[in-house]
């Protein structure tokens, strides 16, 4: 596995309409190749939203990071100062707490 956590910050565009986006575009990022999930981020009070992806492998990260759907999210310019961040996974502890998630969720 590998994590993959990416933030900005919107710029004419509210709150509001992100979040409409956002559900329009999650079956979108729910058929990407070995994307295992993302989690969708959002601080409000900063103008902060992004996500964090758990990937496949690191292969599959920069397979998305090549594909069009990351070139328009990319050039979109209500997305500003975008940042990205990717780390590998411990598996042995994470496999151990990753049982929980399905529970906390």
């Amino acid at each position: 596995m590998h994590i993959q956590i990416v933030t900005f910050q919107l710029a004419n565009l509210t709150d509001d309409e992100y979040r409409l986006a956002c559900d329009s575009l999650a079956p979108t990022f729910a058929a990407v190749p070995g994307l295992i999930s993302k989690v969708w981020l959002a601080d409000s009070s900063n103008r902060t939203y992004g996500g964090v992806y758990t990937w496949a492998d690191r292969a599959a990260m920069e397979a998305f990071a090549a594909s069009d759907l990351f070139a328009s999210i990319a050039a979109n310019p209500s997305f500003v100062g975008i940042a990205s961040r990717d780390f590998s996974v411990i598996d042995g502890p994470s496999r151990v707490t990753a049982t929980r998630i399905p529970t906390a969720a």
